[in-house]
Formats: structure tokens, sequence, C-alpha cells
């Protein structure tokens, strides 16, 4: 039975990767900042080693986009770093590296959906660090492991957009939420399953990128939406630009993530958007 140590075991994905676990035969070792440093790569060297580990699945990662840029250290050590390690470590064991990037890599200019060759360019700290954790890993080169670049991660765990819009609905008769700006939500227990449905099949020479989101084409506004209508809220939602609600952070306008390479390689189903918030909802005990 294959050891699978599961780095941000208390983030959404590796929330999710717990709550599914039970389905799979594998061996889970699921570890966060508090049992394994993932920023000390002998921490990481000795648990890979005294476990028996054949596969990472790297969910650890610095999110807080806005905070990034006044703590780029700390975001640089978790999402540049970090992975490094993981992928020297990988390489040095002979095992696989499974490691969660996101769409934050672009600048979000694009006017069709990015494919994984397409030209990265960072707006902020949080996309810089990602890509840095990408290309350190495209350079050590561990065999059998692949980047998956997701967006806008949603879940039943954590703090997350849903989640907020469900609060704000019961407290507020309105709210303004961001129209121009155009992705995919993810929700993360799809993800989660997703990695483990295609674990057996990952098998490259080199390290491979594949983008994975929910299907169809959304803005926040039209997610924000859907959510009232599915939980029944009666908060009023208006459309605003992003001009109207500045935050630290830039933000891609246009985060539409092409997924017909892990579809063809994987014969994986993704699901439709409102399919995973209707499960989602229900997993929370919201939907109406």
């Amino acid at each position: 039975m294959p050891n699978i140590l599961v780095t941000g075991s208390k983030g959404q994905v590796g929330s999710e990767l717990q709550e599914l676990a039970g389905s799979y035969e594998y061996n889970f070792f699921f570890t966060d900042r508090d049992s394994l440093d993932i920023t000390d790569k002998e921490s990481i060297a000795a648990f890979v080693k005294n476990n028996s580990i054949d596969t990472i699945i790297n969910a650890a990662a610095y999110t807080a986009v806005d905070r990034a840029g006044e703590d780029a250290v700390n975001a640089d050590k978790v999402n540049h770093l970090a992975t490094q390690y993981l992928a020297e470590i990988a390489k040095e064991q002979n095992i696989k590296l499974i490691h969660i990037s996101t769409d934050y890599v672009f600048d979000g200019k694009n006017y069709k959906p990015y494919n994984e060759n397409d030209v990265t360019n960072p707006n902020g700290v949080y996309g810089a660090t990602k890509l840095a954790g990408e290309k350190t890993m495209q350079a050590i080169n561990p065999q059998n492991s692949i980047i998956i670049r997701t967006s806008w991660v949603y879940s039943s765990f954590g703090a997350n957009f849903v989640k907020t819009m469900l609060r704000l609905g019961k407290e507020r008769d309105s709210l303004g939420v961001i129209f121009d700006q155009v992705g995919t939500p993810t929700y993360a227990r799809d993800l989660a399953k997703a990695i483990l449905d295609i674990l057996p099949q990952v098998n490259s020479e080199r390290v491979e990128i594949y983008n994975y989101s929910n299907e169809g084409v959304l803005s926040w506004y039209d997610f924000a939406k859907e959510i009232m209508r599915m939980a029944k809220l009666e908060c009023q939602i208006n459309p605003i630009e992003t001009k109207e609600y500045p935050t630290p952070a830039i933000r891609p306008h246009y985060s539409l993530l092409n997924k017909a390479k892990i579809k063809k390689v994987f014969d994986l189903d993704i699901p439709y958007w409102k399919d995973s918030l209707d499960a989602c909802l229900r997993t929370l005990g919201e939907r109406r």
C-alpha cells in the first residue's frame, strides 16, 4: 500500500483529502506546520525516510494574497523554498510529488483560457512566489511529478468566498460583488478526488503542468448570485467594478484555465461549477 505524505492538511484541499482518505487504499500521513516544518529540509527528509513515503502531495501554501506583499520572506519560504526542498527530496529518494499551484502565475490579461504553456507574468508577491516554486521544481525535475494549477478554491472547510457570502447574506440586505473578474471556481473536494484518482497514472520523465478547475465560466458577481439563490437568502447582490473594491494585491481580471490536457491524459471527468456548489452547500447544510 502506497505511503502518502500530505502537507497542509488543515487547508481546504488538505482537509478534503482527509475526508476522502477512507475511500482509497493508500496509507496517509497528514501533516501541517505544527507537525512538520516543510521549510526545514532535514525535517522533511527524516520524515520521508522514517515513514517510507513514496508520494508527497504538497497542499501547503502561503495563500494570504494581500498579506504576502508585506510578508514576502515568509511567503517565499512556504511557496518557493519549501517546494524546492520537497522536489530535491523527491528526486533523491525517487518518489512522486504532486504540487498545487495557482492561476496567479498569470497576469489575467488573456482573452482565451490559459493553457499550461502560456507565458507567466504574476502581478504580485503571492503569484511570484508560487511561480518561483514551480520553476525550481521544474529545474530539479523529480521524475513522476506534476504541478496542478487551480483557481478560486472553496470548500466546506476554512475561510473562502462561499462561506463569506453565506455569512454576509444572512447579515446584510445587499452586497456589492465584483463583476469584471472572470474565471471558474474550484470545489476543493473535486480537486482532492482528482488528485487521488490520477495518482496511479502519474508517470513522466519530467515535471508536467496541468490545469484544474470546475467547468464553466462566470464572474464573482455570478458566483455570489448563485450562492444566494441556492441558499435562498434574500440579500441583493449588486455588480461593482474592481476599482470600487481596491485591495493591496492586484487580482487577475481573467483566470479561465484550459483543462483539456488533464482531461485527455488522465481520462478525467470534471464537474460543472453549479453542481459542485450545490454539493458544497449540502455539506454545509445551507442548500434550500
